[in-house]
């Protein structure tokens, strides 16, 4: 059975913790389904994550439309997400709406998040029937605007804010929320302030969901992690490990044997 928007909101209605991870291709986005993942998001993430972007800004509504497309044919329960990319809902009311709509008619995605928290446009989404994910905190897009990748909400006045944007997404119809870098402490008042569901990366865990991109998960970014990123494995040291045998195999002649080989 399809996961739903309305699935999602029973979620924290029975207090079920969940989780969402990114997906960018079509062989992931089936192993996550077929696991059980029940939220899959197709992150603008994949900029810096398989496009090779220093950030996410660079990413265009052309490329994340072609990853979601890619991920939904391996899907067949869960809920996908098109992460909007930069500038696709800050220039007019009628063209975020009509690019939120392609994710839903040209991606077949479930749903769109807004990275930023955009209240009139969020609105005007969802009064076309589109279900939208908020998203406040720490947002990538806006990476230079914050002046580096800094933790939000530190001060009362920036958690107050928080809240009434957090709350402001809620009115404005969507149905669930992004926090990202947020103190746990902050996060735990949304959390408990909504009656919308929260997914929290490195907001702590009082959040009723979690996401990671599943590239930090798998161990495939190498170098320094973020504090809230845990690697579950170490991919990049198997695939390496794995292309060097074959390197050598190759080298030596072992590679192909007869085993391998047509008679």
């Amino acid at each position: 059975m399809t996961i739903t928007v309305r699935d999602v909101r029973s979620f924290k209605q029975r207090g079920e913790r969940f989780t969402m991870l990114t997906a960018y291709d079509h062989p992931t986005g089936r192993i996550l389904d077929e696991v059980g993942i029940p939220l899959i998001l197709v992150g603008d993430s994949v900029g810096n994550n398989v496009l090779g972007y220093e950030t996410t800004i660079p990413v265009t509504m052309e490329e994340m439309l072609h990853h979601t497309r890619a991920v939904v044919r391996g899907v067949k329960e869960a809920l996908v997400i098109g992460d909007m990319p930069f500038l696709s809902f800050d220039t007019s009311l009628e063209e975020s709406v009509r690019n939120a709509g392609r994710f839903l008619k040209e991606g077949g995605a479930h749903a769109v998040k807004l990275e930023r928290p955009s209240v009139e446009v969020a609105a005007a989404i969802v009064d076309r029937g589109i279900p939208v994910m908020g998203h406040i905190g720490l947002g990538p897009q806006s990476v230079h605007a914050m002046g580096g990748y800094r933790v939000q909400g530190r001060t009362e006045e920036e958690a107050e804010r928080l809240l009434d944007q957090a709350g402001a997404l809620e009115k404005a119809g969507i149905f669930a929320i992004v926090l990202e870098g947020i103190p746990a402490k902050v996060a735990a008042r949304i959390t408990d302030a909504l009656s919308i569901p929260t997914i929290g990366i490195g907001a702590g865990p009082h959040c009723d969901g979690q996401v990671l991109v599943i590239n930090d998960l798998l161990g495939l970014s190498g170098g320094t992690y973020p504090k809230f990123a845990k690697p579950y494995a170490d991919l990049r040291g198997e695939i390496a490990r794995a292309v060097t045998a074959f390197r050598d195999e190759v080298r030596s002649g072992a590679f192909p044997d007869a085993a391998h080989s047509y008679a």
